[in-house]
């Protein structure tokens, strides 16, 4: 499990196809002096293993989905990832319960600087289908970083950025059109398996989160 909280900014070194599969190789000292052979990684949000550990580097690979649905299939040699380590037994919840499995991928908008601030407006445009699992002021794993909804307005989003995440993570080597890992908050999906709505009337019945003990 992961926070959401960046912990290292990775390069990718090379990418090389190998039967339809694809190895990454990602220059990050820090995060690999942590890692051993085997070991998760969240990788701009996509939860990953690592191989071939060295002092300054790590592989990992990915699978023909995993490259399909996230947004590690627009990387190139060069491009900035997100990396976090897993949240450790007796560490703090800072962000937000990440699990590094990415639901869709959104198109980055922009970046905007706030006027007469310093912070920014961070515009994302959502698939259709994640719209119900975002709410306003509820947490969102953008690339694997912990945010917050500022607000939904049909399928944009907008997410208030301050110069920290943007110094500390790949935001501002985004350009326009760009796909973008989304993971919704778990919370959400949860509550959507444990509720329906009755067929015949419309009406939302909760009996599973009664059963539950809620």
């Amino acid at each position: 499990m992961f926070t959401g909280l960046i912990e290292e900014v990775g390069t990718i070194a090379s990418i090389v196809e190998r039967g339809g599969n694809h190895r990454i190789t990602i220059n990050a000292p820090n995060t690999a002096k942590e890692l051993h052979i085997g070991n998760s990684v969240a990788v701009s949000g996509v939860c990953l293993t690592a191989l071939d550990i060295t002092p300054k580097s790590f592989c990992a690979d990915l699978a023909a989905e995993t490259w399909a649905r996230t947004s590690l299939s627009r990387i190139t040699q060069g491009a900035q990832i997100n990396l976090e380590l897993p949240l450790k037994a007796d560490g703090r919840m800072g962000g937000h319960m990440v699990q590094g499995h990415v639901d869709g991928v959104a198109r980055f908008v922009g970046l905007d600087p706030i006027p007469n601030a310093d912070d920014f407006w961070l515009h994302l445009d959502i698939p259709e289908d994640l719209e119900k699992y975002v709410v306003f002021k509820g947490s969102i794993a953008i690339e694997g970083i912990s945010l917050t909804v500022a607000k939904l307005e049909g399928l944009r989003l907008t997410i208030a950025i301050i110069p920290h995440t943007v110094k500390m993570t790949n935001l501002g080597s985004l350009k326009a059109g760009d796909p973008v890992n989304i993971e919704t908050d778990i919370v959400a999906k949860y509550l959507e398996k444990w509720t329906h709505r009755d067929e015949q009337t419309g009406s939302l019945t909760v009996d599973r989160l009664v059963a539950q003990g809620f």
